[in-house]
């Protein structure tokens, strides 16, 4: 959120909102926290040495945050207390990218209504020059 609101008085000081970049934004702010990445229960043995948990073979549930970062997988252990925070934020996350293959085509549109199409039928019967006879 923090990036979100350092960005947005910039893009508003200079006035270039356009009416895709009004929709993206509008769409984009409620969806913070996001992140990209996955979160996976492992079960793990403890370091107790007379733990029956670890004695039955049962193991202790935990969570594992996996992303990418420079190229690399990476993974962290995420406390229990943050598993529901990190599940809303990989949901924000996916609902972004999705938002992002959404603002293609508006985009596009937006292009085409600032500039009008140079090739196509109807710029091909004005190109045509009629050639008077001598």
């Amino acid at each position: 959120m923090h990036t979100l609101r350092a960005i947005l008085p910039i893009v508003k000081h200079k006035n270039i909102l356009s009416p895709v970049q009004q929709r993206f934004l509008k769409k984009l702010l409620p969806l913070w926290p996001a992140l990209k990445g996955s979160l996976a229960q492992v079960r793990k043995p403890c370091i107790r040495p007379n733990c029956r948990a670890c004695a039955l073979g049962d193991k202790h549930p935990n969570y594992l945050l996996a992303f990418t970062h420079k190229g690399r997988r990476r993974c962290l252990y995420v406390p229990r207390a943050m598993v529901p925070v990190l599940k809303r934020a990989l949901e924000n996350g996916r609902r972004i990218e999705q938002l992002l293959y959404e603002m293609g085509p508006f985009l596009l549109r937006e292009y085409r209504a600032q500039n009008p199409a140079q090739t196509g039928p109807a710029m091909q019967v004005k190109r045509k020059k009629i050639h008077p006879k001598s």
